[in-house]
Order: structure tokens, then sequence, then C-alpha cells
């Protein structure tokens, strides 16, 4: 069985509209593609048939692959979540103890993650190391090139 993922409500609407544009407008366009290769004669020696036949292969289980994810989906309300420490959802502004940085980040999950919108995955080691902290405590987390402290400086959603 799948991992249950947790979602805010734009991350879930993404997945179904990907979703949507896949069955629909995707496979009408490999449709397309087959057909049009399949026109051009002898299928045995048709290199286009055999790749638009791959493609439909790929796009078929990328598919497959979405429709899991949606059915292990679950869309967290985000007005019962608790405030006093971070969770899932969270927006933590964090300051970085060595240079005093400050950043700010919401805990997504790993198909919502995109670092230029501040969204960092729950499974990332930043991410791990806040889980559960509240505003004040100080987050050892090890990265790559060592380990790295945060101090939780605000938690909202």
């Amino acid at each position: 069985m799948a991992e249950v993922t947790y979602y805010t409500e734009e991350g879930l609407a993404k997945l179904k509209e990907e979703l949507q544009y896949l069955k629909t407008e995707g496979r009408l366009k490999i449709a397309n593609a087959i057909a049009e290769a399949r026109d051009k004669g002898d299928l045995s020696e048709n290199a286009e048939y055999d790749a638009a036949k791959e493609a439909q292969g790929l796009h078929e289980a990328k598919i497959a692959k979405l429709e899991e994810v949606m059915a292990s989906a679950r869309l967290i309300d985000e007005s019962k979540l608790d405030l006093s420490k971070v969770l899932a959802l969270s927006i933590v502004r964090i300051k970085n103890r060595k240079n005093g940085a400050e950043m700010t980040y919401q805990l997504v999950s790993e198909t919502e993650a995109d670092l230029k919108a501040g969204k960092i995955s729950v499974k990332s080691p930043i991410a791990q190391g806040l889980l559960g902290k509240s505003v004040g405590d100080i987050a050892k987390v090890t990265v790559p090139a060592g380990e790295i402290e945060f101090e939780v400086l605000e938690i909202s959603r």
C-alpha cells in the first residue's frame, strides 16, 4: 500500500489538474502520434511507430503513478493544526545560528516542494530537523556539508 501523503488544497488541486490533462489531452496527443506513424507504412520497420508506442507506455505509467498518489493523498485542515510546534504545512521562520541568516520555509509534501517558492519537502533534512520544534528551540540539522544549527523564530500557517 502506498504511503499517505498530506497536501494543501492548492497542491491537491494541481495534482488533479495534471491527472485530468494527462488523461484527456495527453492521451489524445499520443493517439494522434501513433495514428500518424501507422499511416507511414510497414509497422515492423517503423521507428516512429515504435517510439510513439513507447511514449504511450510511459504516459500510461505516469497516469497510473499519479492515480496511486491521489488515492493516498489526504487534505490537511490547516485551521485545526497546532501552532505551538512545527508540523507538516507549517510556515517556519528560522535563523542560522552560525551566520545569522534568516529564512522562511513552508513544510509541504515531496510533490509540492519548490525551493524558489519557499516550500521544502517534509522529508528533507532541514524539515526533519525542524519537525516537532517550538519557537525558541534549536534544531541541529545534519546536511551534506556538516551540521547546522537553526533557531526557530516563528511558526505560522
